[in-house]
């Protein structure tokens, strides 16, 4: 057995050598944290491994999307998963500003004032739906003139490639599309980017989203890669996307969940990675953890470590 171990905190440590601290220490999630880095820097490594990346929707209003946005720079992940309201957040940032806000905000007034609230991030109704109508409805009308069918994950490239004004370097589907990773978003109708696209609907009855076309692709890279890692950001529908494919290839050969849900109610969400063994999700000798807490704090640790690992 290993003994617990003190942490031995010193000023100015880094974040790698605090991650070596908490695993040491042998404390509750602290050293879960740790196992996670050493998963990641393990499945990044391994030029076998194709590295899905999953995640909701709510972390893109936050800082937290540079932390995504870096994982694609690094090109640490070679797919990505997500929603259709991380289109939305990632798309409308590229033009206005969100803002720090409050959990215990007043919603009814914000209501009054135009603002909606995402936790304590506030974002201005200029800042979301009617910034994307402006910037969208041109660009779904150039993909139309182009083809009248596309897949999720062309359509994203093919909107980033169109984007021309605006902090576009600092969006997650830009730099998807510069550094060719794909990005799935099987729920494409799930908000404020796929009402601009029934919008364009109304007046164009022939415009098609070709879902199976994105479920081939995703099937010809599980089914073409040797091993398949995942980092499962949240839950819900990327989440579930993101296991299910891998089942069909006998399960990921590593998985990093990082979650808030809880077990107990049977959701998907709250499922633990040794429960994706039972599908078959996750291969029995996995090398595989599950991280609870807000992963606007444990992602960026992550990623903090495996930049001093790595690079």
């Amino acid at each position: 057995m290993r003994k617990v171990e003190d942490m031995d905190l010193e000023k100015g440590i880094s974040v790698n050598e605090l991650i070596k601290e908490m695993d040491k220490s042998g404390g509750f999630v602290a050293k879960k944290l740790a196992k996670a880095v050493d998963i990641a820097e393990k499945m990044i490594a391994d030029k076998e491994c194709k590295v899905f990346l999953s995640f909701p929707a709510c972390i893109v209003a936050t800082g937290v999307r540079g932390v995504i946005r870096k994982l694609i720079e690094k090109k640490w992940v070679d797919v990505v998963i997500t929603t259709c309201g991380a289109l939305d957040h990632d798309l409308a940032r590229i033009w206005r500003d969100y803002f720090h806000g409050s959990f215990f905000a007043d919603d009814r007034e914000l209501y009054r004032k135009g603002i909606h609230r995402i936790g304590n991030i506030f974002a201005p109704v200029d800042s979301y739906g009617k910034i994307l109508e402006e910037k969208l409805q041109p660009m779904i009308g150039k993909l139309y003139e182009k083809r009248k069918a596309w897949s999720s994950k062309d359509m994203i490239w093919e909107i980033a490639s169109m984007i021309e004004d605006g902090d576009k370097e600092k969006s997650i589907i830009f730099q998807a599309w510069k550094n060719k990773i794909p990005v799935f978003v099987p729920g494409l109708t799930d908000g404020a980017f796929g009402s601009q696209l029934w919008l364009f609907y109304q007046d164009h009855r022939d415009f098609v989203i070709d879902s199976l076309k994105d479920e081939q692709e995703l099937s010809d890279i599980v089914f073409t890669s040797k091993k398949t890692g995942g980092i499962v950001i949240g839950g819900g529908i990327s989440k579930h996307h993101l296991i299910w494919w891998n089942q069909f290839k006998g399960g990921l050969d590593y998985a990093i969940y990082l979650t808030t849900a809880v077990e107990y109610d049977g959701s998907l969400s709250g499922a633990q990675t040794r429960e994706a063994i039972s599908w078959g999700k996750i291969k029995e000798d996995a090398d595989h953890i599950t991280v609870e807490g807000d992963a606007t704090i444990t992602l960026p640790l992550i990623v903090a470590a495996l930049l001093e690992r790595i690079d």
